[in-house]
């Protein structure tokens, strides 16, 4: 006998409600259609990670998924049909980005620390390239690692709490000044909670910075103070790294002094000379005292911007997980900000622009944990609070100076 529609139903919804009433105390119950099979408003018997977990388990062998919301202040549990089951990706793809990646930045790292003779003028193609790559591994061994460290921050935090990410894709440039555009990973299934959100966000940039400022320091030691020149010759370029208050605080504790230094503070207080400076690159400190930086350092300095920029408190980036598990869903109140902030800096640095474009069509997204229930502990409060701090200290509003 074919038991009749309803009747098949009824199971269903008395197996799904008798398996949600382990974890939870349901005081009204609504039944779905295409969104949602149902919804349930109560108040949750236990922990609310374990009961997560519980339910989550109990519910994967009939393919629904549960999310845990606060809708009118009141605790919900809602049942989805599907689960996720990520497939494996293609770790050759992986591979070879890396590869090309690397070629990239020992290119990139070459052509700014080479000072000999060009092909043709007293050396071979090959042993110009011989030179070339020699010249470049310091750079591309030290901007490597920090970008492998933050990458592998990330996933490490993501196997950690048994969320699938992938591994990391490097995106090679050789015609950019580090020979790359970092590198990414995505992840293949929201994560759990809001403490494993801000776990995975957060662990790439505090890796990256753990292996970045030693870089740097060193880098900064092995570099040199120089007088800069009043004009550029003809045909000649002078390119002038920005400033973050990491980076000056750095320079500050190699070299005593906060660089650059200019020849002269044109009649301003030198507050007011460095605000201005710090915010729009001007007036140019030419004719002043700077430091001439040593690969390792260039390597460090690109370290601490790849970091700000992931920090952009916005979308999928570092910052917009970090900001979301602090705000919640009020955080999209801040993007129009955030948006309009980024095109009034692309005045002073037109790469601002870019990165505008980027978040105007993908900043609107953020990556929504199952449980929306859960809290962060106050330690992990604490850690992204100091996410925000770390933004403000390595954030540098003009990148890059361009002069002649």
């Amino acid at each position: 006998m074919i038991p009749e529609p309803d009747a098949v139903v009824s199971v269903e919804a008395e197996r799904l409600t008798a398996l949600v009433g382990r974890v939870f105390r349901a005081e009204e119950v609504t039944w779905g259609g295409e969104e949602y099979v149902v919804r349930y408003r109560g108040q949750l018997l236990m922990d609310s990670v374990q009961a997560y977990d519980t339910l989550a388990e109990a519910l994967r062998p009939l393919g629904i998924t549960p999310l845990f919301r606060v809708e009118e202040g009141r605790q919900t549990v809602v049942l989805i049909r599907g689960v996720f089951d990520p497939k494996p990706s293609n770790p050759w793809v992986n591979l070879v980005l890396f590869v090309f990646t690397l070629l990239s930045v020992l290119f990139a790292g070459g052509v700014y620390s080479y000072e000999g003779p060009l092909p043709g003028a007293g050396i071979s193609w090959g042993g110009f390239l011989v030179e070339a790559v020699k010249n470049g591994l310091p750079f591309a061994v030290s901007l490597l690692a920090i970008l492998l460290a933050h990458e592998f921050g990330h996933y490490l935090a993501g196997r950690y709490h048994k969320t699938h990410v992938t591994l990391p894709y490097f995106i090679p440039f050789p015609l950019s000044p580090f020979g790359t555009m970092g590198a990414f990973i995505q992840l293949k299934e929201p994560p759990k909670n809001k403490r494993v959100l801000l776990d995975i966000g957060i662990a790439g940039p505090l890796a990256g910075m753990v292996v970045a400022v030693p870089v740097l320091l060193l880098g900064l030691s092995l570099s040199r103070l120089d007088t800069l020149p009043l004009a550029t010759a003809p045909g000649t370029s002078l390119s002038l790294e920005g400033n973050s208050i990491l980076y000056l605080l750095a320079k500050f504790a190699v070299f005593g002094k906060f660089l650059p230094e200019p020849a002269s503070y044109g009649g301003m207080h030198p507050l007011v000379y460095w605000l201005r400076y710090f915010f729009t690159g001007y007036p140019l400190p030419l004719g002043g005292r700077d430091v001439l930086l040593h690969p390792v350092a260039w390597a460090g300095w690109a370290g601490l911007l790849v970091t700000a920029l992931n920090l952009v408190p916005a979308g999928q980036l570092d910052g917009g997980h970090v900001l979301y598990v602090l705000l919640g869903k009020r955080v999209r109140r801040l993007y129009p900000f955030i948006l309009t902030a980024l095109v009034l800096l692309g005045m002073v640095w037109s790469g601002w622009w870019l990165w505008a474009l980027l978040l105007f069509f993908l900043g609107r997204i953020y990556a929504e944990p199952l449980d929306q229930i859960t809290p962060l502990d106050p330690r992990r409060r604490a850690v992204a609070i100091f996410g925000m701090v770390l933004f403000v200290l390595v954030f540098t509003p003009v990148p890059l100076i361009l002069v002649g």
